[in-house]
């Protein structure tokens, strides 16, 4: 991959201190990240990369963790924007949302949908009067869901044509069975129907995770390929999910990988998926840019 033209964003990282108390998924087994990580643990690894700046997204539930992000990227070069969270039900979501968004670091929310015992929580009404504050306000809308949830995705952006919809982690395929798994076909269906949709994007992260701690670029090409082929260049955006991505890899094994899934693509199409589409995406709706 020949040098960046324009600046690259790790558009999902990160960032979490264990005292706060309420990472409820962030168990001890988890040893290689089950301790806190600040922008000091990351700086190093991004200028390594050379990469400008992250989005930070939430790992908690809680608009405490939210509040906690947006002091850290107060005062954090490196972080462009927070994807935080707030309660789409609560009958104030509204008016909460609008004072989180008060601060322009704020780019978005992130409801960790994979974790909600209901599969049909996409498609309540209530969540209505909060989705209409986030077009408002300019915030995407970070979909963290898993392959069943997509026809359900499919149903609440065709609902909402005006949010920005970015899915994380490619919505967490089965990298293991790959493509000749039983899963494939469904998932990229519904895959395929979101990417008609010009206001859904999706993030190139988390699969090495999803691959596990044997996983390989090989495994991997399928999926990215995939992506690529139903989002293009222009809503396909390139993320870390560092440090999460700890259980199986480092920093710098992700993104040698992701050199040779993008080894084929022009440099205009690199710069867009490493930066570009994060930074018109995220940042631009808010009035703010890395430039």
């Amino acid at each position: 991959m020949s040098r960046a033209s324009t600046p690259r964003i790790d558009a999902h990282q990160h960032y979490w201190t264990l005292s706060r108390g309420d990472y409820g998924w962030l168990r001890p087994e988890m040893v290689p990240i089950h301790r806190d990580f600040t922008p000091a643990d990351l700086d190093p690894l991004l200028r390594e990369a050379d990469i400008a700046g992250t989005i930070v997204v939430q790992a908690a539930p809680t608009e405490a963790e939210t509040c906690y992000l947006l002091a850290l990227a107060a005062g954090c070069r490196s972080i462009l924007g927070v994807v935080g969270w707030s309660d789409l039900e609560a009958t104030d979501a509204p008016a909460r949302i609008h004072a989180l968004a008060a601060d322009p670091l704020l780019v978005g929310l992130r409801p960790m949908v994979h974790d909600i015992a209901d599969d049909d929580w996409l498609l309540r009404p209530t969540l209505g009067p909060a989705v209409a504050e986030m077009q408002a306000q300019g915030l995407v809308f970070d979909a963290l869901v898993r392959p069943h949830h997509l026809s359900r995705l499919i149903r609440f952006a065709e609902a909402h044509p005006g949010l920005s919809v970015v899915i994380d982690h490619l919505a967490k395929p089965a990298i293991v069975a790959g493509p000749e798994g039983p899963g494939w076909e469904v998932w990229a269906r519904d895959m395929a129907v979101l990417a008609a949709m010009p206001q859904v994007s999706c993030k190139l992260s988390g699969i090495v995770t999803e691959a596990g701690a044997d996983w390989d670029v090989a495994q991997l090409c399928p999926f990215a390929k995939l992506a690529l082929d139903l989002f293009g260049p222009r809503r396909l955006l390139w993320g870390s999910d560092w440090p999460v991505l700890r259980l199986v890899s480092s920093y710098s094994q992700w993104w040698q990988a992701t050199t040779t899934l993008l080894a084929m693509q022009p440099q205009t199409a690199c710069d867009a998926i490493l930066g570009g589409n994060a930074a018109r995406i995220y940042l631009s709706r808010r009035g703010r840019s890395p430039y």
